[in-house]
């Protein structure tokens, strides 16, 4: 019960990346930096083991971006040429890539990863994977001239990735989708359908993750402007409720979503955010139970999976490794209190 787990990514060590920083410059090239990914890998699933955490990930540290890191593997993409584009209706401004041609996987993206993760753990392993509508709102397009066209094509990419992970041993792989949260009407329209072809045929648990963003100010501004209550999962769980995913995962601690829209999820084992991901202070393990003890009164308990807001990769390493603490002590106290 309450079994813990990340949104996906922490921060890089600074011998592998500048710290503090999301779209963070690798410090080394080549061998040596594929080697260094290689050991930030394995660090980064002791650190959550040592925490607690049930079900681990590989830290996103062979990546430079959620999104960036499954698109630098994927043919008619051009990186040299970047453009800059407004991301999350215009939110905050980017550089980013363009599609120029036909979409198609180069080969593998993530198996170096998964495969080092697989090997140094026998906790649950999850991977986490852009979601079709995400990558569409992060890159411009230069050659498909319709949005779902271009997401159905990533959809196609996404799941000959997602098939390889489960023969990697990956047991969750989770599509990252905080563009969930801005485009409500087209999640009903065309983004569950992506995610529905991006799992096709896929027999592990699939999961979704929305939230709010990451830590950085252009979504904390944004935050301020939505009032006291924030209504945006309202529009789009009962279309989830009733998708072919496993789980969901959403922002809760700190965040002014209503605890009782989490019951439009019925039938849905839910990752709650218990973590803020957007502020320096440290959870303490009460903070963590009693953020479960919310969602208790909405969410049957063998159906609440504990885990942070969104992912941790711009935050103060120490910090993460805190808040890592934080969460398993949190989820153990809870088990003791609501098991």
């Amino acid at each position: 019960m309450f079994a813990t787990t990340i949104a996906g990514s922490l921060p890089k060590p600074a011998w592998l990346a500048e710290p503090n920083r999301l779209w963070a410059p690798w410090r080394l090239s080549g061998d040596e930096l594929a080697a260094a990914q290689r050991d930030a890998t394995i660090l980064a699933l002791k650190l959550q083991e040592d925490s607690g955490i049930d079900v681990v990930t590989e830290g996103e540290q062979s990546r430079q971006h959620f999104v960036h890191g499954f698109l630098e593997e994927v043919d008619g993409i051009d990186f040299a040429h970047k453009v800059e584009m407004g991301i999350r209706a215009d939110r905050y401004k980017a550089m980013v890539p363009v599609v120029t041609g036909a979409l198609r996987l180069k080969g593998r993206v993530h198996a170096a990863e998964a495969r080092t993760a697989r090997a140094h753990t026998t906790h649950k392993l999850k991977l986490t994977l852009p979601g079709p509508m995400t990558i569409v709102d992060t890159i411009a397009d230069q050659h498909y001239g319709d949005r779902v066209k271009m997401a159905m094509a990533f959809a196609d990419a996404l799941n000959e990735e997602a098939r390889a992970l489960v023969d990697d041993g990956v047991d969750v792989i989770q599509f990252d989708e905080p563009a969930f949260n801005v485009y409500m009407d087209d999640v009903k329209e065309w983004g569950i359908a992506a995610l529905h072809r991006a799992i096709e045929g896929v027999t592990c648990t699939t999961a979704v993750h929305i939230c709010y963003g990451y830590g950085i100010k252009a979504n904390i501004d944004w935050k301020a402007t939505l009032g006291g209550e924030w209504r945006q999962y309202e529009e789009i769980f009962p279309a989830l409720a009733a998708s072919k995913l496993t789980e969901v995962s959403v922002e809760c601690i700190h965040s002014k979503v209503p605890p009782h829209l989490l019951s439009l999820l019925k039938g849905k084992d839910i990752q709650i955010g218990v973590i803020d991901v957007a502020s320096d202070t440290i959870e303490t393990p009460e903070d963590v139970a009693a953020a479960i003890e919310t969602v208790l009164k909405h969410v049957a308990p063998e159906r609440v999976i504990a885990g942070t807001n969104c992912g941790m990769a711009p935050m103060r390493r120490d910090i993460a490794i805190a808040k890592l603490d934080a969460l398993g002590r949190g989820a153990a106290l809870a088990r003791q209190r609501f098991g």
